[in-house]
């Protein structure tokens, strides 16, 4: 298949990847197509050792020359192209003046391969090389990116691909990778020092005097109804595949093809909603794991979450590949079409969304259960099961989660059923100057959309949509619940769990072999995408056997939202919000794994 060019870019091969090299600015090649699997299987070679070098370029975001964190001269860094079973080899040279890191989110793997300076390894000083050796033991589209300071707002990020033993159970005949981000020109120390000051300091959404009796509450719990996002188009430009949409990343196909494209949401701070106007997509990918594929018109992407669909446009003209950032105040966008050079209309940016009365866990309909009649429109997407050979017969059976657990020995208990959605009083501790307003109810709300997506008229993918393709992985009962609050003070710019700072409480116990149960109960007024290092998480999305297992979850405002882990590592993992400024002021614990503890006789 025929490599693709960008016009100011030609191909090199490096370690067996091909990256885009420009004579005044460097970026990879992410829209050279990916061989379909089936068909080049024999094709295709993976490198024995990679090898790759982080140091500052001078590069062109648009056409403003800036200096990144670059992976081999690259932003996004070179797309990493695995084979599930292989032993992977990755030898990281640091030409950076400080150290660095690369994390390799969402892979399984030996702790001290895990890359978080401070919790796995030390990091790579300057002048170094850091050799990370793994097993490949899945497959599906991930990703890397540093674990170092702000690195990763300068441009240290980059894709993986890992084809797996089997075909996957969907056909396609074209491959991309969309790597969605967020780029400022402001150094990201000055961002967050901005944001310490005034939180508000990027929001120029705020509303007028007109609406001062209506915000009053929102003053008194000290959060504006328009934080929507804390870093907006005020100093972000938004990027596909590291360019700006005049810059019009494209992506070729012939009518009729089924088109993959593997969205990849590597921002710092952005939450980006993916339309394709004139498409359906069907997802038959979600962080990386094969899911019963569901056909919608729009899914919203959290900070760090993957999602695979499938297209097939059969007209012989151009597609918008649409990414709206969730606060409406910007979008990056690139080109599905026939020819290099096309292009399609560019949707008109929508309303602004504000915060309701159910973020505050206010909403006048919380009698008990989720208002299902906003959703009718939005949550009524397709599963298509044409392509998929299984057995579904029990896969929304959820008498089966209607059981109880007895007290654990940290007297946790779990008198609620496995999936509930009922609205509940919000009965945690007052967490004091650290969080600044808890809602008055919450309740899980895997079935709604987003805010902002509520009534669009079209069909959005939900979390509740996620279905596994097989039963569990494992059909034991969790042992013990934790609850982790998700706490923050939009006001000071401070973001925590249960009220505390990384720099308070460092570590979380999980015990070796046990099946856990966490609950993550959000306290802010703000989504924070919680990502679990080293272990899956699974979803308690009513999917009764066939819970979907993400690395990371999306919690959205007054939520609370449940997941299973199989604790079946060894060592320290991060637990975190990939939020990048949350993450550093605080929105951070380390998940020691320790022996279970003995009984006392």
């Amino acid at each position: 298949m025929k490599n693709l060019l960008n016009r100011r870019n030609f191909l090199r091969l490096t370690t067996g990847l091909g990256l885009a090299i420009g004579f005044d600015y460097l970026l990879p090649s992410y829209g050279k197509t990916v061989k379909q699997i089936k068909a080049s299987q024999d094709e295709i070679k993976y490198p024995d050792v990679i090898d790759l070098t982080i140091q500052e370029t001078s590069l062109k975001i648009g056409n403003k020359t800036a200096t990144g964190v670059t992976v081999n001269n690259t932003i996004p860094a070179p797309l990493l192209r695995l084979k599930e079973g292989q032993i992977a080899k990755i030898n990281v040279t640091n030409n950076l003046d400080q150290d660095t890191s690369i994390h390799w989110h969402g892979i399984i793997l030996p702790s001290k391969m895990d890359g978080v300076p401070g919790v796995s390894f030390a990091g790579i000083k300057p002048g170094q090389t850091f050799t990370y050796e793994f097993p490949v033991i899945q497959s599906g589209t991930y990703w890397y990116h540093s674990h170092s300071g702000l690195q990763e707002q300068r441009g240290h990020y980059g894709a993986i691909i890992i084809d797996p033993l089997e075909p996957d159970p969907f056909e396609y005949d074209k491959d991309y990778v969309v790597i969605l981000s967020d780029w400022t020109d402001e150094d990201p120390h000055d961002v967050l020092g901005n944001l310490k000051k005034m939180s508000t300091y990027y929001n120029n959404q705020r509303r007028t005097i007109e609406h001062l009796f209506e915000d009053s509450m929102w003053r008194e719990m000290r959060m504006d109804p328009t934080d929507i996002a804390d870093v907006t188009g005020a100093t972000y430009r938004f990027l596909m595949n590291g360019l700006v949409s005049e810059d019009n990343w494209t992506a070729i196909f012939q009518p009729g093809e089924k088109v993959r494209l593997r969205f990849i949401n590597a921002a710092a701070m952005t939450f980006f909603d993916v339309r394709i106007p004139g498409l359906r997509m069907t997802v038959v990918q979600a962080d990386g794991q094969n899911i019963q594929p569901v056909t919608v018109d729009e899914f919203r992407i959290g900070v760090s979450e993957t999602y695979d669909v499938i297209v097939q446009p059969k007209k012989e003209q151009a597609y918008t590949i649409f990414a709206e950032t969730m606060d409406r105040s910007g979008y990056a966008s690139g080109t599905l079409a026939i020819s290099q050079g096309m292009n399609a209309p560019i949707p008109k940016l929508r309303e602004r969304p504000v915060r309701s009365m159910k973020d505050m866990g206010m909403d006048h309909d919380m009698s008990g259960h989720n208002d299902h009649s906003s959703m009718s429109q939005n949550s009524s997407a397709t599963v298509d099961h044409s392509t998929m050979n299984h057995d579904t017969s029990g896969h929304s059976d959820h008498a089966s989660m209607n059981h109880n657990t007895s007290e654990d020995k940290d007297q946790l208990t779990m008198e609620h059923d496995m999936f509930n959605d009922e609205a509940v009083p919000n009965t945690s501790q007052d967490f004091g100057v650290a969080n600044a307003g808890s809602p008055m109810m919450v309740q899980n709300r895997l079935n709604e959309p987003g805010i902002g997506l509520e009534n669009t008229g079209t069909r959005v993918l939900v979390y509740s949509d996620l279905r596994n393709i097989k039963p569990g992985y494992d059909q034991r009962k969790p042992e013990r619940e934790i609850e982790i609050h998700l706490t923050g003070n939009m006001e000071r710019y401070m973001w925590s769990f249960n009220g505390k700072k990384y720099s308070e409480e460092k570590e979380i116990t999980f015990y070796k072999g046990e099946r856990l149960r966490l609950t993550f109960i959000n306290q802010t007024m703000m989504e924070h995408p919680i990502h679990l290092h080293g272990m899956w998480m699974e979803l308690d999305n009513g999917s009764g056997n066939y819970k979907p297992r993400k690395h990371t979850v999306v919690v959205k405002p007054a939520e609370k939202m449940s997941v299973e882990v199989n604790v079946d590592v060894t060592g320290k993992w991060p637990l975190h919000c990939h939020l990048l400024y949350h993450m550093k002021v605080g929105m951070f614990r380390t998940v020691a794994i320790a022996d279970r503890p003995v009984e006392a006789s």
